[in-house]
């Protein structure tokens, strides 16, 4: 193909892009002239970005905190903002702590703690039989289990988990409705509802760290992520099992992490960052 209809093509991808309301048309079409074997695959790519699928599942990839993770159909795609967990959790650990990305989805969380703190003993589990497919191409398969929360996890681990890496799907059942078409129509709603009042799974999470039978060791932490105003909820759900807690925020990205711990130790005020 000549360098003018090159150009051509590449202005056409980028018009259809804008047309379909893509803020960063230009930035998509190389994505998506990069993951195109050809002219008919780009077709066929292009056609389901202007449709609106995400372009993430689109490309086959998505870029979270320095690591390519994979995607697809039907999978949630990890959001920018769920890196100050990790940023948070790797000021937390060593190498050779246990770790557990639970509600892993593609398994982002924990691939990019592994890049941040290599040597951490990783482990991880989704519900999904999708995401945990993914997540075993990006993560050691045999540390990658499929299963309802703690029933992911391997018993040994019981007590000796440093952190524990959750982002469970927190929006308000009625508020799925108002999502993005994007989430909305092409991500797992299991992936998004969070129940009534979008904490439902952060109860049964804090469930299994309360008591000496929790998952975490005496120094262990939860790490997970909620909307602004959950935060304060989320803080008394902790209470009310015995936990401590404290909120990490970041305004830039709109992020806001709870820290939960089993005791005071370690829990200093409220971080805002």
């Amino acid at each position: 193909m000549a360098a003018g209809q090159t150009a051509t093509v590449g202005e056409a991808i980028v018009d259809a892009l804008r047309a379909a309301g893509c803020v960063f048309a230009e930035e998509e079409a190389a994505l998506l002239r990069e993951a195109s074997a050809d002219a008919h695959d780009l077709a066929a790519r292009l056609a389901r970005r202007v449709a609106g699928e995400p372009l993430e599942t689109v490309v086959g990839w998505t870029d979270f905190d320095g690591v390519r993770v994979p995607a697809a159909a039907g999978v949630f795609v990890p959001r920018q903002r769920s890196a100050l967990l990790v940023e948070v959790a790797a000021a937390l650990v060593r190498p050779g702590d246990v770790v557990l990305d639970l509600c892993c989805g593609a398994g982002a969380l924990g691939a990019a703690l592994v890049r941040r703190v290599p040597g951490v003993d990783l482990w991880a589990g989704d519900l999904d039989p999708a995401a945990v497919a993914l997540a075993r191409r990006l993560l050691p398969p045999e540390r990658v289990a499929c299963g309802d929360l703690w029933d992911a996890v391997p018993a040994g681990l019981r007590g000796r988990v440093a952190v524990v890496l959750c982002n469970a799907p927190y929006v308000p059942s009625d508020a799925v409705a108002g999502l993005p078409r994007e989430a909305r129509d092409h991500e797992p709603a299991r992936a998004l509802d969070g129940g009534p009042d979008g904490l439902a799974l952060h109860r049964r999470v804090l469930d299994g760290l309360a008591g000496p039978a929790g998952w975490l060791r005496p120094d262990g932490v939860l790490l997970t992520e909620c909307g602004e105003a959950q935060a304060p909820v989320l803080l008394r759900l902790a209470a009310a099992r015995g936990l401590v807690g404290r909120v990490h925020r970041d305004p830039e990205r709109g992020a806001v992490a709870v820290e939960v711990r089993r005791s005071a130790a370690g829990i200093g005020q409220t971080d805002a960052r």
